[in-house]
């Protein structure tokens, strides 16, 4: 049956040729397409998996470029039980590398206080220095710099030599390799040094990297770190576009934005109003709830948001999710042009054998027998597809990771691979299944005569 078969496809090459390379794109591109999600859970879960501590930030920051939170919040982190070090950190975008506009890959000074950075039992830059050395505390105030190994490449950089970042020249005393595209985009420097060249606020800093000391499960030390700062006031992250809406051009565009944001969050416009509850709220006592002997601070929100590496990786579970949907959805178009070809495909061979159909059921072929031919014929063009598509996806996905290495990280697993066959395999078997009944609902003699 099965030298039948592919003799059978074979007999009209042309047309099997085109229907297997409908079906090879298909299954590529969705190779493709699902490696983007799966490289970026790889590269995270690989960069956070190198991070042991747990990361103190403003609210609603997306990542601790956005974030400013008070400089001396730092001290009272530290007073936490299971808190060891407390490393202040400053992070800001990089503009200008050697005179030239830095658009894509990102690089980003990493300001870190290096007395705290230098406690710390796992640094993750100083663990990756592979040349030279990491900074010291004779570093601070100066512009010796720590940059990875992507920059001194694009750059054509060296231990010793010089590099010049929006404007500063820097001597470079050590280069790092993390292996992650998240973590080789720093050039570290004494925070002292980020925070006049950034003009960076005296009293604020980005974040707090927190290393802790072992005395308490992690989960209970961020509740701990979250309730010492509940109650206080800072303002969440907002999107930098909102903050346009405050200039003169634009004072409709703010004044919609803020009645959303008021209204979402149920605060009133009524200045008068927003007065009267003022008064009240400073005057009226902190009353314990009689059910859980809880006061209103207790209920309200954290000011500090800290995240641990398990929470970026449940959040980035949640993005690669509605990810997959998308891309689910664009892959889609083309499984379904395959199919279709596929079906087209089967057809018109079957159409073109019905006389052959009808001599093999008149010598003995049972409807069966009909079908397994026909099936088996549109499922070698499913596995080859597959097989062929695999194969194509990762010659691809390969190009792609060594064109961008410093921007992009493509993956696609095994799992993701063998269910491109097993879903191309699927998609022949089912592409055939209908030209099969077709022919098993003509006699032989019906079928000699359209002959």
């Amino acid at each position: 049956m099965l030298k039948f078969a592919i003799k059978n496809l074979l007999s009209r090459s042309v047309r099997s040729f085109l229907c297997l390379m409908g079906l090879t794109i298909a299954i590529a591109g969705m190779v493709g397409l699902f490696s983007i999600a799966g490289g970026l859970e790889k590269t995270v879960s690989q960069t956070f998996g190198k991070i042991s501590g747990i990361l103190a930030m403003q609210p609603g920051a997306p990542i601790p470029l956005f974030s400013r939170i008070p400089r001396d919040w730092g001290t009272e982190i530290k007073e936490v039980p299971g808190v060891s070090i407390v490393n202040p950190e400053i992070w800001s975008r990089v503009n200008l590398i050697e005179g030239k506009p830095v658009i894509s890959p990102p690089r980003f000074l990493f300001g870190t206080d290096l007395p705290t950075r230098l406690e710390l039992k796992h640094g993750i830059y100083r663990e990756a220095i592979y040349e030279g050395r990491f900074l010291t505390l004779e570093d601070r105030g100066t512009l010796n710099t720590v940059i990875s190994q992507q920059i001194a490449e694009q750059h054509h950089k060296q231990i010793g030599d010089q590099i010049e970042v929006n404007g500063q020249t820097m001597d470079i005393v050590g280069l790092y390799e993390t292996g992650s595209i998240l973590l080789d985009v720093a050039i570290i420097l004494d925070i002292k040094v980020v925070r006049e060249i950034t003009r960076f606020d005296s009293e604020s800093v980005s974040c707090f990297y927190i290393e802790q000391s072992g005395e308490v499960a992690n989960d209970k030390l961020v509740q701990e770190i979250k309730d010492r700062f509940r109650g206080r006031e800072l303002a969440s992250w907002q999107p930098s576009s909102l903050a346009l809406a405050s200039s003169s051009n634009t004072n409709i565009l703010k004044d919609v934005m803020t009645a959303i944001d008021e209204t979402l969050k149920g605060n009133p416009r009524d200045k008068d109003l927003t007065d009267k509850k003022a008064e009240a709220h400073i005057s009226k006592p902190k009353i314990a709830d009689l059910k859980t002997g809880k006061t209103d601070s207790d209920s309200a929100e954290s000011a500090l948001e800290v995240r641990s590496a398990s929470d970026w990786g449940e959040r980035l579970d949640t993005f690669t999710a509605d990810l997959d949907i998308f891309l689910g959805l664009m892959t889609g178009i083309g499984v379904l042009i395959a199919m279709l070809s596929i079906i087209n495909t089967m057809l018109m061979s079957v159409m073109e054998r019905v006389v052959d159909f009808g001599i093999l059921k008149a010598n003995g072929w049972s409807n069966r027998d009909v079908m397994l031919l026909i099936t088996a014929e549109s499922s070698l063009l499913g596995v080859l597809g597959g097989v062929l598509g695999g194969i194509l996806g990762l010659i691809a996905i390969a190009g792609v990771n060594w064109k961008f290495a410093s921007q992009v990280h493509l993956y696609a697993s095994p799992g993701l691979l063998l269910f491109g066959v097993v879903f191309s395999t699927l998609l022949g078997v089912l592409g055939g299944l209908y030209p099969a009944i077709w022919t098993t609902r003509m006699t032989p003699i019906d079928a000699i005569r359209r002959g």
